[in-house]
């Protein structure tokens, strides 16, 4: 099975769980609802359509036809109580808890609070765009499992009015913590050359970031990493074309990136695809992504990055890269006055997509000295605000 399949594979697989257990966040939707709910299910190519819209919130016991509260079977011990630095409050689409839509959570939440709270997430897909404003930092969204738990819209930057607002989820705020979710942006993949279909799945917009065994799924723009100190470990992103972009100074450590381009016919030498677009505009800007130990595979004919802004800063160490990279390995944006500002670096990948015999002039092969500012945590300055 190719990158490809697996990718597919592993989405349908996803979403077939998420299906198994009511998973809509509405429970008594109206027509209107159930009506845009058949469009959305039916019409979008990454949400397949193996998703039941069924809406009631009780069942009947197999053997007695007797009728059972879906929520005998909700864990009697969430939400946990308070601490003296922690808040829990949960999620669950069938009503079992506290809210049933994950934007009621964090509406709920009081601003500038210091103290950490937890919305605690229960398994399921939340059809709902989920904005957090600057006002509520210290938010931790804590899933099941990103094959278990997702919010999921499909905005594009010609219905949002921008690519940067067409986020499933946005996040102003800081100190937000994200463990075992996914986001996805399930808007139709677009053509070549259609305008307009850029669609966001998050955009991280908040200074310390952390995002621990999450999964991050779209097409175009699917990872809006836009600014401020991120830390990614463990994630699941996938994604065509500069499917993580932005100007944030973020950490990726044994993350799997996975590009759904087009395949590519062997002996044909068109470009489909890019991981990175880095949006650095000044030397003096302290930005850039870090890519460590992760692995890049998928489909399709994809550079590793293109410089977006004159000073793109991206590295790759230790990570494994298939054949779907090409030779050059990058691009300048089509722009040779780039060449003496960005910054692409790599150091000791490999796999068949690692070999720099044919890398663009502008390209560097880091030696021990020069990888050693961006191999670690103190990249992001990660022990100042990140405890794991």
């Amino acid at each position: 099975m190719n990158f490809k399949s697996i990718s597919l594979a592993l989405l349908v697989a996803i979403l077939a769980i998420l299906a198994s257990s009511l998973i809509f966040n509405n429970p008594n939707p109206s027509l209107k609802q159930r009506t845009e709910l058949d469009f959305f299910i039916t019409s979008s190519p990454i949400l397949p359509t193996i998703i039941p819209c069924n809406f009631e919130s009780h069942h009947k016991h197999p053997d007695r036809g007797k009728v059972v509260n879906i929520c005998d079977d909700f864990p009697p011990d969430i939400p946990p109580p308070d601490t003296n630095t922690t808040s829990t409050i949960c999620v669950d689409p069938n009503g079992c808890c506290n809210f049933t839509t994950v934007q009621s959570a964090v509406d709920s939440v009081a601003n500038f609070t210091q103290k950490r709270t937890i919305i605690w997430i229960n398994s399921g897909i939340y059809y709902e765009k989920v904005i957090i404003p600057r006002t509520k930092p210290n938010i931790t969204f804590q899933g099941q499992g990103y094959t278990s738990t997702a919010i999921v819209w499909n905005d594009t930057a010609n219905s949002s009015g921008g690519t940067f607002y067409s986020g499933s989820v946005q996040v102003f705020s800081d100190s937000f913590i994200a463990k075992n979710i996914s986001f996805m942006n399930v808007a139709p993949i677009p053509g070549p050359g259609y305008m307009g279909a850029q669609a966001v799945a998050i955009r991280i917009a908040g200074d310390q970031a952390a995002f621990l065994g999450c999964g991050f799924f779209g097409a175009q723009d699917t990872l809006h990493d836009d600014r401020g100190r991120h830390y990614f470990k463990d994630c699941y992103i996938q994604g065509s074309i500069d499917f993580i972009f932005g100007n944030a100074r973020s950490l990726y450590e044994n993350c799997q990136l996975i590009s759904m381009a087009n395949p590519v016919a062997p002996g044909q030498r068109v470009i489909n695809g890019a991981v990175t677009a880095h949006g650095r505009t000044s030397k003096d800007e302290n930005t850039g992504f870090v890519f460590v130990n992760c692995s890049l595979g998928g489909s399709g004919r994809i550079w590793l990055g293109r410089a977006w802004r004159p000073f793109s800063r991206v590295i790759f160490a230790y990570t494994s890269m298939t054949d779907i990279i090409a030779p050059e390995g990058w691009n300048d944006f089509n722009d040779p006055t780039r060449d003496q500002t960005i910054f692409y670096g790599e150091y000791n990948c490999y796999g068949p997509g690692a070999n720099m015999t044919m890398r663009a002039p502008y390209v560097q092969r880091l030696n021990d000295t020069e990888a050693s500012t961006f191999l670690n945590a103190s990249f992001i300055d990660r022990d100042q605000w990140l405890q794991l």
